[in-house]
C-alpha cells in the first residue's frame, strides 16, 4: 500500500527557485536548521473540527526556537489551504499536492513545482479509460483546485461530491482527455468495493509513475488514487526540502495517520502516527495520541528530546 515511485529522480517538467531573502521562516543565528519536522494536516495536525490543539501549537512553536524547521505536508492544493486560514500556523514550509509543490510559510513563496508531462498524462489517462474509472486532472500549480472530469461510472456519490464542492473550478473533459496535459496530478476515486481490485490495476497499468492511496476525507471510505510524477510523492519533498536546509536524513521526523504517509513516515528515521490511524499503521510505527488530542506535540517532544539527547535515529 506504500506509494511507488519512491524518492527517485524527478524526471517531469520541474521548476524550482531559491527564495527571496527573508521570505521563509528564520532560524536562530541564521544557521542550519538543527533538525526537520513534518506532519501530515487533515486527520493528524487538524482535529476534528479543523483547529490546531492548543498543545499542538506549543509544541510547535518549541521546535522553532530549538532551531528545528517544521513542514506541513498535504494532498491540499494551495487554494485548499487558503481556506483554512492557516496563516498563524507556526510552521515554516507548506509541502501541497503530495509533494508536487513547496512554499514557505506564511509568506507563500514557491519554492519549486513539478508537473506531469504531456506524455505521462496521455499514458496516464489512456489507462483510466481502459480501466472505466472516474478521474479527474489537475492543471499545473498554482492553479492545482481547477480540475477537469472524466465520468466512467453511474454511481460514485464521492466522484459527485467532489465536483460539487469545487463546482465553479470543475468542468468536464469535453475534448479527449489523453490531450489536457501538462498537469499537477491525476485523482481517481474508486467506491469502497472497487478500491482494492481497482487500486491494484492502476499501480500495474502506470508503473513508473507515482502512485498513491488516500482515503477519502469526503465520505471516509472511498479510496482516491492520487497519479503524480516520477519521484513526487510527499516523501520526495521531504527529502527535497531536507537537502534544501542541509539537514541530513537521520535528524527528520515525521507524523500521519493514513495511507497516503506511508512513504513519508517509511523515509523519517524517526515516525509516529496518531492513534486514529488504521491499525495497519499503528502495528508499524510508534503511535501518539488521536488528532486533536497532542497527538503531534507529543511526537514533536519525543523528537525534540531525542535531538538535544543526541539520540536522534
Amino acid at each position: 500500500m506504500t506509494a511507488a515511485g519512491g524518492c527517485g529522480k524527478v524526471r517531469s517538467r520541474t521548476m524550482e527557485a531559491n527564495p527571496p531573502e527573508g521570505s521563509a521562516a528564520p532560524r536562530p543565528a541564521d544557521r542550519p536548521a538543527a533538525g526537520l519536522f513534518i506532519t501530515d494536516l487533515d486527520g493528524t495536525l487538524l482535529g476534528p473540527d479543523r483547529t490546531v490543539s492548543a498543545p499542538d501549537r506549543r509544541a510547535l512553536l518549541e521546535l522553532g526556537e530549538a532551531g528545528v524547521a517544521r513542514a506541513v505536508a498535504t494532498g491540499r492544493s494551495i487554494f485548499s489551504l487558503q481556506r483554512l486560514d492557516l496563516a498563524a500556523l507556526p510552521v515554516d514550509y507548506l509541502i501541497v499536492s503530495s509533494g508536487a509543490g513547496i512554499l514557505t510559510h506564511p509568506s507563500g513563496n514557491l519554492l519549486r513545482a513539478v508537473s506531469l508531462e504531456a506524455e505521462e498524462v496521455q499514458r496516464a489517462v489512456g489507462a483510466l479509460l481502459e480501466l472505466g474509472v472516474d478521474f479527474m486532472i489537475h492543471e499545473p500549480i498554482p492553479e492545482t483546485h481547477r480540475f477537469r472530469y472524466v465520468a466512467r461510472t453511474a454511481d460514485n456519490p464521492d466522484f459527485a461530491a467532489r465536483i460539487d464542492l469545487y463546482r465553479a473550478f470543475a468542468r468536464p473533459a469535453e475534448e479527449d482527455p489523453r490531450t489536457l496535459g501538462p498537469a499537477t496530478q491525476i485523482v481517481a476515486i474508486l467506491p469502497a468495493g472497487r478500491a482494492r481490485e481497482g487500486l491494484e490495476a492502476v499501480r500495474r497499468a502506470l508503473a513508473g509513475l507515482t502512485v498513491i492511496r488516500t482515503t477519502s476525507p469526503l465520505d471516509g471510505r472511498s479510496t482516491w488514487v492520487e497519479i503524480l510524477p516520477p519521484g513526487v510523492s510527499k516523501a520526495g519533498g521531504a527529502a527535497w526540502l531536507a537537502a534544501h536546509l542541509g539537514v541530513p536524513r537521520r535528524r527528520t521526523a515525521a507524523v500521519g495517520n493514513d495511507y497516503n504517509d506511508l512513504e513519508l513516515l517509511a523515509w523519517c528515521p524517526a515516525a509516529f502516527v496518531t492513534e486514529n490511524a488504521p491499525e495497519e499503521l499503528r502495528r508499524r510505527y510508534a503511535t501518539v495520541a488521536a488528532n486533536g488530542r497532542g497527538g503531534v506535540g507529543e511526537a514533536a517532544r519525543r523528537f525534540l528530546a531525542a535531538l538535544r539527547g543526541g539520540k536522534a535515529p
